[in-house]
């Protein structure tokens, strides 16, 4: 069948809008009616060269969408199922699954690959490479998309998909990121780093896990005016900033927990976290560089006599077959935002203003449109 999709072919250029052909699913395959695409930042990481991944590739890796066909074997869902998709795929048997680490499944090793788990490649088009990769293995830019099975999770069918659509990724990776990886608890203070699309979910987290004193961290106005909208006490411009009132609010000691969700982590991002935590606390690394940018260089001592911690987290350390649905129920209760967090759609044409306008910092979150 034939698809139009959003692709990169050339990292520092812009991305096309093309008509692809699409085979159908095979064994562990759905395809899927794709109706709506999150905008965020790991598209332009891709796009920019940031992140090595094979091209052509079809963008995109929050999704949401109807179930059309599936393939031999395909047990998680059915034709008509609303779904959304995980960026991160999860098989479910392998050692970290097996251990409630969904996150880090094996078979997310090769999401840049643009390869289903099978190998092979669903989408051919123009040019000399015929095979075009699909971001994450799923290519959420697209009309329509042939994926694997464990790459989606049934949602319930009165849920907006529209809004859902931010669960794939951004949503529970700033959550997480506060709830699971720095474990925030009743009373803390506690600093986001980065008010972007992760980074105000984030703030969500912490001030459902009882945060005491949430700061927000974000140069621009507007971001900060959206994360005191949904749950930060107090918004400042810099780390530093940001550190001072932490010791202030602690007797000197500092934040207990730092979340970095910057779209680009510098060193000097890093280091700013790691000097405002105090005695015991933690720095949780969400946001990404270039995979050979050495961004985090600290004093050693200091971290071994004030018993400070820095850890990474994928997704937020979320399990996607089980928080995927209950992020969307805690959504259905009233104790996740998700209306508020998209600031305007776009039609799959308007994807590179869709990207200026995240890269220019105009949109908390955008999400596109398709039309069928």
């Amino acid at each position: 069948m034939k698809t139009k999709a959003a692709v990169v072919y050339e990292t520092g250029k812009p991305i096309e809008i093309v008509e692809l052909d699409l085979a159908g699913p095979e064994e562990g395959e759905v395809l899927i009616r794709y109706t709506h695409a999150g905008l965020c930042h790991s598209d332009v990481h891709i796009a920019h060269g940031d992140l090595e991944a094979r091209l052509p590739m079809v963008l995109g890796h929050e999704g949401a969408g109807i179930i059309e066909e599936v393939g031999a074997g395909v047990t998680r869902v059915k034709p008509g199922d609303h779904v959304v998709c995980s960026f991160i795929p999860n098989c479910g048997v392998c050692r970290w699954c097996a251990t409630g680490q969904q996150a880090i499944c094996d078979m997310g090793a090769n999401i840049l690959s643009g390869e289903l788990p099978s190998g092979r490649f669903p989408f051919t088009g123009p040019g000399p490479e015929k095979n075009y990769g699909a971001m994450c293995m799923i290519g959420t830019f697209s009309q329509y998309g042939t994926i694997s099975q464990t790459s989606v999770v049934k949602v319930e069918d009165e849920l907006p998909l529209e809004k859902a659509v931010l669960v794939g990724c951004g949503v529970p990776t700033g959550w997480g990121s506060a709830v699971y990886a720095a474990d925030v608890q009743p009373g803390e203070t506690v600093i986001v780093s980065g008010v972007g699309g992760i980074g105000i979910n984030a703030v969500q987290g912490a001030r459902f896990a009882g945060a005491k004193n949430l700061i927000a961290v974000d140069p621009l106005e507007n971001k900060r005016e959206k994360a005191m909208e949904l749950g930060a006490t107090h918004a400042v411009g810099s780390i530093e900033e940001a550190a001072d009132l932490a010791r202030q609010m602690t007797n000197g000691n500092g934040a207990d927990k730092a979340v970095v969700t910057a779209g680009l982590v510098t060193q000097e991002i890093v280091t700013g976290a790691f000097d405002a935590i105090g005695k015991g606390g933690t720095v949780v690394l969400t946001g990404l560089n270039k995979l050979t940018e050495t961004n985090v260089q600290l004093p050693g001592s200091i971290m071994t006599l004030f018993k400070k911690t820095v850890k990474g987290t994928l997704f937020g350390d979320c399990n996607p077959t089980t928080d995927i649905p209950k992020i969307l129920g805690m959504y259905q209760s009233g104790d996740i935002k998700l209306d508020e967090l998209i600031t305007k759609t776009y039609t799959l044409e308007q994807v590179n203003e869709g990207y200026d306008a995240l890269l220019n910092g105009d949109n908390v979150r955008g999400v596109l449109i398709h039309e069928h």
